[in-house]
Order: C-alpha cells, then structure tokens, then sequence
C-alpha cells in the first residue's frame, strides 16, 4: 500500500480508503470481515458519515483495541431520528448524534472531524459564520477532532471551503462521469483527441481550478463516489457507454491534484481485494483514457449513486435502496428472484411513495426520484 500526505494535515493517508456506507447492510460479523481485510490490506482511513446506530457499533467492535492504527472520518450533522438519517444544522441534535458517534466507535477523538454535505453556498456562508462552525472549532481547541474538513459534490462551495481558512480537507466526489464535459457537440471529435490523455481537456473547468486551489494550498482531498455508485462497471450502465475497472476508476481519481485517497466502499473482502489490486496494476491496467476514447456518449447528471443525501423520507422509504435495486433488476431481462426478496424485504418501498419530491431537493445530482419510484413500482408489480 502507498501512502500520501493529506494536504497540510500532517496525516499520511493510504491511498486506497474505506467508505463505510454500505457497511450499514451486513451484520457485526461482515462488518468486521471487511475491516480486518482492509487492515490486512494495509489500509488506513475510514469515512463513517452514517448516522444509524448499529452500523456506528458495528464499525467500533472491529476497530476495537486497533483504534490507534485508523484515522477516521467523522461527520458532524448526520442525525438518526425517528429511524431515519437527518441532515441538520440544529446544534442540540447535531451535538447528540456527534457524541453518540464517539460512544460507539469506543474514541475519545475524531482525526477529521467533517462539517456534513455542504452543497450550496449560502448555507456554507451561514455555517462559517454561525454557531456550526463555532461548535467545530470548539471540538478542536478541546482535541476532541482533531482537524476540521468537510463534505461537498458541489465544486464551488469546494472551493470557497478550500479559500476559507478554517477547513483543512475535503472530501469531495470525483470519477470521469463527474468530471468530464464536452469541449464540443461533436463526441467522436471530443474523445478522439490526441491530448485527451495528457490534457484532459474536456475536465469542467470549475472542476479542475478546485483541484488546482486544493494542490497549491495544502488542502486534501479525500473522495467519495469513485466508482459512481458501480454505473461505470458496467457498458449498460455507464454514462459513457464504454465499462471500466474498478483500478481503472482508482487510478483516474488518484491522477487528479490534490487527491490523498480515495473511499472505496466495500460489501465483502473480495471488494476489498479488487480495489487495492490497484497498488500492483500495470500502466497497462490502470490506463482509462484509452478506454474513454472509444466512449459512443457521455453524461454525468441524473445518475443516482446511492448516496442516501435524498433522506429523510416522509414514507419512510429507503430511497438509495430502493434505486439501488431497481438499477440492479433493469440490468437483466427478468427481475432476479434474489432482487425482488430484497425489494419485497423492506419496510416501505416505491408504492408507498406519494410524491412529494422533498427528496428531489435534497439529491446532488438532479436524480427525478418521484420519477424512479413509479417505474420501481411498475416494475416491482
């Protein structure tokens, strides 16, 4: 495994991370199978934004008497209430749900302590200028985290986070989806290019100043949505058309400035061991661009990658879940009998939804979930 410094941290980071999200799927067992492998793997930073309270101990019983040896994400305003994850700025409950995170990875202290999914402007204004942001330097000054970051797919409150002053990393989502825009209408001419691989040329401007900004001002980057949500494992399912590797996603995010290491999220050992092949990939695996160069179309918006920021569902509805399983069923000509138990499993599923959209609002990526739930539903009859 190869380590990297995380901007002016002083930390060392392996560049292959844990994204504990879909941890919140498997039991005390499988949580810690996945731990130890990464451990075994040499793997050494874990994001756990999750709020829910089993996959919070899950993580801590297999961290235990290891804690010295992780440095953990820790996110600062995901809430678990009524059964459910809240995003909130309201301090008594953010103040609640941060402690109970500490209790249950059995920690006195959070190595970063991240201000949560920060997508719009304003409201990173009103953070840093409110008692939010005094409640996180707070924790600092008392070595509880100990350095601030924060989480954000939006490039431009990024960037005001990386110029700010008070936050010292980011994590951020970065893959070729995410990145990349045409240079023109033509794609054949656009991904044909003889600089594509040098140059990146079609990179979204305000998408490599941010990586430019965070490299010159000691700012990392951590990365969440690597793979975008597994959409680019697959020809059907990516957005351009064309599949890549798991170490070709890796290596992609891993080229862009700033990166320290990327948050892979893993649902068994296998997972694990496919992602840090990368540390012994040839450039001969590793090489997207020859891959993107052949792409017959390219989007990157309306992608849903399961990240669960669509939350709190007045139905109750585990909407990531749900679209995750719906994407899975459209993949074959039949729904798989395995897919429909799982769907058929959860509590409140597509036809309990009614429509309200206040999802839709919450969602990175412009995902029309109202949408999805009604094709789910169709389907899933």
């Amino acid at each position: 495994m190869r380590y990297r410094k995380l901007g002016n941290t002083g930390l060392e980071v392996s560049e292959i991370g844990l994204g504990g999200e879909w941890l919140e799927r498997h039991n005390t067992e499988e949580v810690k199978a996945v731990i130890d492998c990464c451990e075994q793997n040499g793997i050494n930073i874990l994001d756990c934004w999750m709020s829910e309270p089993n996959v919070r101990s899950n993580i801590g019983k297999a961290i235990q008497g290891k804690r010295e040896r992780w440095i953990i994400q820790g996110h600062i305003g995901s809430t678990w209430q009524n059964g459910q994850y809240v995003r909130t700025r309201e301090l008594e409950k953010v103040k609640a749900a941060f402690e109970d995170l500490l209790t249950r990875l059995q920690t006195d202290y959070i190595d970063l302590g991240m201000i949560h999914f920060v997508d719009e402007a304003a409201e990173f204004e009103k953070i840093r200028n409110g008692e939010f942001l005094s409640y996180v330097k707070e924790l600092k000054e008392k070595g509880v985290i100990r350095h601030i970051g924060m989480s954000t797919h939006n490039p431009d409150v990024a960037k005001l986070a990386a110029l700010s002053g008070e936050v010292e990393m980011i994590l951020f989502s970065v893959n070729p989806a995410f990145d990349m825009l045409p240079a023109s209408e033509d794609m054949e001419r656009y991904f044909s290019e003889d600089s594509y691989e040098a140059k990146l040329g079609g990179i979204a401007p305000e998408r490599e100043e941010l990586y430019r900004i965070c490299e010159q001002n000691g700012i990392g980057i951590t990365v969440m949505k690597g793979y975008a949500g597994g959409r680019l494992f697959s020809a059907e399912t990516s957005p351009f058309g064309v599949a890549l590797t798991p170490v070709q996603c890796l290596h992609y995010a891993l080229t862009r400035l700033g990166v320290a290491s990327v948050m892979v999220g893993y649902d068994t050992p296998e997972h694990v061991r496919a992602a840090v092949a990368y540390e012994t990939a040839s450039e001969e695996e590793k090489n997207y661009a020859g891959v993107l160069a052949g792409a017959p179309r390219h989007a990157y918006s309306g992608q849903c990658t399961y990240c669960g920021h669509c939350a709190p569902c007045p139905k109750k509805i585990d909407i990531a879940m749900v679209n995750k399983l719906y994407d899975l069923a459209t993949m074959q000509k039949e729904v798989p009998p395995t897919v429909r138990a799982h769907y058929e499993e959860l509590s409140a599923n597509a036809k309990d939804c009614v429509g309200c959209k206040s999802c839709e609002a919450r969602c990175p990526f412009g995902v029309p979930i109202a949408e999805r739930m009604e094709k789910t539903r169709e389907l899933f009859r």
